[in-house]
């Protein structure tokens, strides 16, 4: 039964005259007889009396009316909700990071959104350590800002939001620390340790095993659940681990030395969502961040 001939059966159920109801729906009088027939064929009784001078439910109709306009209201007004919340720019816009520092790093942006969309409110939240997707795949999260790259099913990577150099966190005591620089050859030289997640892509090439580039095998450590784990873990020695630069500034302590690479690729950052959860919302925030609107704030 097509979603047409139920309105117009309820329409006439209102307002019980056939001419009336073909102007409040802007259908032909034809078409709204031709839709009651076809469904008092569908029930096999008729729903209305009609005579030259009234029209009225019959007691099957009116049976039917109380049963469908419930479910048929809740229909229409899941169908708005859905629509304003695709094209509106009000409600709440969630946001998760994987590195909380990201959300100052980038405040400039998030205030022009808030600038640009008053109506529309960032809610902001920490991605799990061990697994910064979880808040996208459980529906927790609309927008996860997220390390580069990003290669699951499902996902749609937006644009870049934050690139800074890479450098290598030690324990103070460590050989390293008292270095100017380190290359991604000296991976090889420790235990490489790092978060439960899957490794950024500078760092190997799959399938295993972790390599250097010039091909020697790096050792792997032990994986961390929390990011202050990973840090008491690299204080005590018991090996070393590539982070962004800004950890240096967010997570300095006496017992870590942060010593940057000479060769090591950009660490980036970027938007990533559900493609099948993608709203109007989704797509302002991430045209914050074009190149030409970037270049336009600078």
């Amino acid at each position: 039964m097509e979603r047409r001939d139920v309105e117009i059966f309820l329409a006439l159920a209102e307002e019980l005259h056939f001419g009336r109801t073909a102007r409040r729906l802007r259908v032909s009088q034809a078409r709204v007889s031709q839709s009651v027939k076809a469904m008092e064929r569908r029930v096999g009784a008729p729903l209305f009396d009609r005579t030259s001078r009234r029209v009225a439910l019959t007691p099957i109709g009116e049976r039917l009316e109380a049963d469908v306009r419930p479910a048929f209201e809740r229909l229409l007004a899941g169908f708005e909700r859905a629509i304003a919340a695709g094209r509106g720019m009000t409600g709440t816009l969630r946001l998760s990071f994987e590195a909380p520092a990201l959300a100052d790093l980038i405040s400039l942006r998030l205030n022009d959104f808030r600038a640009r969309h008053p109506e529309c409110q960032l809610e902001i939240r920490e991605a799990p350590f061990d697994d910064p997707l979880a808040p996208l795949r459980e529906g927790e999260a609309d927008v996860a800002v997220v390390l580069l790259p990003v290669t699951d099913d499902g996902l749609t990577t937006g644009p870049v939001v934050h690139t800074e150099p890479m450098v290598l966190a030690v324990a103070a005591g460590h050989p390293f620390a008292r270095k100017d620089f380190v290359t991604l050859e000296d991976l090889g030289r420790d235990t490489v340790l790092r978060a439960a997640h899957p490794p950024p892509a500078y760092w190997r090439e799959p399938p295993e095993p972790w390599t250097t580039p010039a091909g020697k095998p790096i050792t792997r450590g032990g994986t961390f659940g929390t990011f202050q784990e990973l840090l008491l873990v690299i204080g005590a020695g018991e090996g070393i681990c590539p982070l962004a630069a800004h950890a240096e500034r967010y997570f300095a302590r006496p017992g870590i030395a942060f010593v940057p690479f000479r060769d090591a690729p950009d660490a980036q950052w970027g938007l990533a969502w559900r493609t099948a959860g993608e709203t109007s919302r989704v797509r302002a925030f991430a045209a914050g961040f074009s190149p030409a609107n970037q270049k336009r704030q600078r």
